[in-house]
């Protein structure tokens, strides 16, 4: 049974920081690649950002430079550090597999006020 468990996200004013984390369950956390996504109201879910089980990362343009993504693979654990928050980021955020399969989990919601 496939789990994952979002946590971190909160209310922040613009220009602050959070961290998420991700603690996976049910699969080969190890043997996949994983990526962060945020589903914003009216908008469709979308990849902000993702990782090789080596750890090499890709970001979405409009996260570049101000998001790390990392994982802690003896953990089965993910992290999203988000720097430099705008209000656009605001969205609820999931973790899952890349490419994305059908389990998804709660999300946690990101709020960055103006």
């Amino acid at each position: 049974q496939v789990q994952l468990v979002e946590s971190g996200g909160g209310l922040v004013q613009a220009g602050g920081s959070l961290r998420l984390s991700c603690a996976v369950y049910g699969i080969f956390f190890s043997l996949n690649a994983m990526g962060w996504y945020r589903q914003a109201p009216g908008k469709q879910r979308e990849l902000v950002a993702r990782i090789t089980p080596s750890g090499r990362a890709n970001y979405a343009d409009s996260v570049k430079g101000r998001f790390t993504i990392s994982r802690d693979n003896a953990k089965n654990t993910m992290y999203l550090q988000m720097n430099s928050l705008k209000p656009e980021d605001t969205a609820v955020y999931y973790c899952n597999v890349w490419p994305a399969a059908g389990y998804w989990g709660q999300g946690t919601q990101v709020t960055v006020s103006s």
